[in-house]
């Protein structure tokens, strides 16, 4: 960070927004609220989409398009040392454009860990390595090489919604269990005693729980996709095999589920997508419901993070998404499934025509001393204009805290590679606060073993409800 005027950042080198889809659009109005006028922005982007920012901003737009061949003679066209990449686009590889910034020296940042487009259908590949497990392998492996370059430009690796805000709305969520329940330990500051505090609170499960009630002014037409965040995003994770950290309390590995056979083993996955595997969980305004276990990063980094030893014993809770998106984005993923994940021809991304409703937006930790206690953002399209025009509420939670993971790597330029757990969870949830509404913390006795096996039996493990068996629908 080279100034600061009136609580805004001046930034002396360019930042440019590669791709400029709904979250970039998104970005754009809080990025123009945090920086100086004067800092310079650019976009390169595909095709170039009307934008009432863009255009009152005179914001130069360059079509272009990266491939495996040009990327590295494309991005120089655009970027020189001590620019900033804000990297938003699909279909083209964070490791190898991540890599490019740190050779030129240009900070970098991304919402989600992307591989070249052919990466999530080709069949020559295995699940295991065609699954975000193995593309973070690919970002932990350069994270290694970069710790011995102490001069290396900042580059965070997802941090959006999620990935990226979870895994502080869980650190704040492990604090407020600890004093919620008497146990007097000093904040962490580190990996090390984070983990023992998730361990000696009796942590087993994480869900990233997440329902979207957003609703549009004109509803869902036939071969169409509608959702409130990335068309081309979504469907890429949602034909992934089905993955979640696999924690040590499991008694069984799923009938489909395989651990991987290099990295970390955090994490396992399942013979079928994402968007054909549901599970129960809860929220405090939908209360318990099914949601898919679409296949994202903080499900195996938060897993890895909470991984330790002991009294001999290996420590590490499961964590996986289960999410239920817009009831549109629901139809559509049905008609997609239907159509053997052929992704429909038609996409919309609603934004303006959102008429009501919210995106709830949370972590549930459950097995500690009080049950289960989620926490997160409440976020009405009311409160979202309010505040940011060119978002939903779907959008500015990612929004928001890409914008707080980029103020942070501008004020601190020199620090490597990271993933979201690495970043002060205190310091990014100050920043994003005041764009996500409500945030609630709320404790329920909610678990997946409720009025279950009332209407047919069912193979259940009434000894542990924090079983993944009791957990799965489909």
């Amino acid at each position: 960070m080279d100034k600061v005027y009136s609580n805004k950042v001046y930034f002396k080198g360019k930042i440019v927004f590669l791709g400029f889809g709904a979250i970039a659009s998104g970005i754009l109005q809080l990025v123009l609220n945090h920086l100086d006028p004067r800092t310079q922005l650019a976009i390169v982007t595909r095709d170039r989409k009307p934008n009432d920012l863009v255009d009152k901003h005179k914001i130069p737009v360059h079509l272009d398009t990266l491939s495996k061949e040009s990327y590295g003679a494309v991005l120089a066209k655009y970027l020189t040392a001590g620019d900033f990449l804000v990297n938003l686009s699909v279909d083209v590889s964070s490791a190898e454009i991540m890599e490019w910034c740190k050779q030129h020296g240009v900070l970098y940042l991304d919402t989600s860990i992307e591989a070249w487009g052919d990466f999530y259908t080709d069949l020559s590949l295995t699940p295991s390595q065609r699954s975000n497990y193995a593309l973070r392998e690919t970002v932990l492996a350069k994270k290694k090489l970069w710790a011995n370059d102490k001069d290396a430009p900042t580059a965070i690796s997802a941090h959006g919604a999620n990935p990226g805000l979870v895994s502080h709305f869980v650190k704040q969520a492990l604090v407020n269990i600890a004093h919620d329940t008497g146990h007097k330990v000093a904040k962490p500051t580190n990996r090390a005693e984070w983990t023992k505090l998730a361990h000696d609170l009796g942590i087993k499960v994480i869900h990233v729980a997440e329902r979207d009630t957003q609703r549009p002014t004109m509803q869902k037409n036939r071969d169409e996709f509608v959702n409130t965040w990335s068309i081309d995003g979504f469907y890429s994770e949602a034909v992934q095999p089905a993955e979640m950290g696999w924690g040590t309390h499991e008694k069984n590995m799923p009938r489909d589920g395989h651990r991987h056979s290099f990295g970390c083993d955090s994490a396992i996955y399942l013979d079928q997508p994402g968007v054909a595997t549901r599970v129960r969980s809860w929220t405090p305004l939908d209360l318990a419901y099914h949601g898919f276990i679409i296949p994202h990063i903080e499900s195996i980094a938060i897993a890895d993070y909470f991984t330790g030893e002991f009294n001999g014993k290996l420590y590490r809770p499961t964590v996986h998404y289960a999410y239920h998106p817009c009831d549109a984005a629901v139809l559509s993923l049905h008609e997609m499934a239907g159509n053997n994940f052929q992704l429909q021809p038609k996409k919309r991304v609603m934004v303006d025509e959102v008429m009501d409703g919210m995106d709830e937006l949370g972590v549930l930790l459950m097995g500690h001393a009080k049950n289960a206690y989620w926490y997160g953002s409440r976020l009405t399209i009311e409160q979202t204009r309010a505040v940011a025009t060119n978002n939903n509420a779907t959008t500015l939670q990612v929004t928001c805290s890409a914008m707080a993971a980029l103020l942070w790597a501008l004020q601190n330029p020199n620090r490597g590679l990271l993933e979201p757990d690495d970043l002060p969870f205190d310091e990014i949830l100050a920043v994003c606060k005041p764009y996500l509404g409500e945030m609630v913390g709320a404790y329920t006795d909610w678990n997946p073993l409720f009025e279950r096996n009332s209407l047919f039996p069912e193979d259940l493990d009434p000894m542990d409800p924090w079983q993944f068996k009791n957990f799965r629908v489909s």
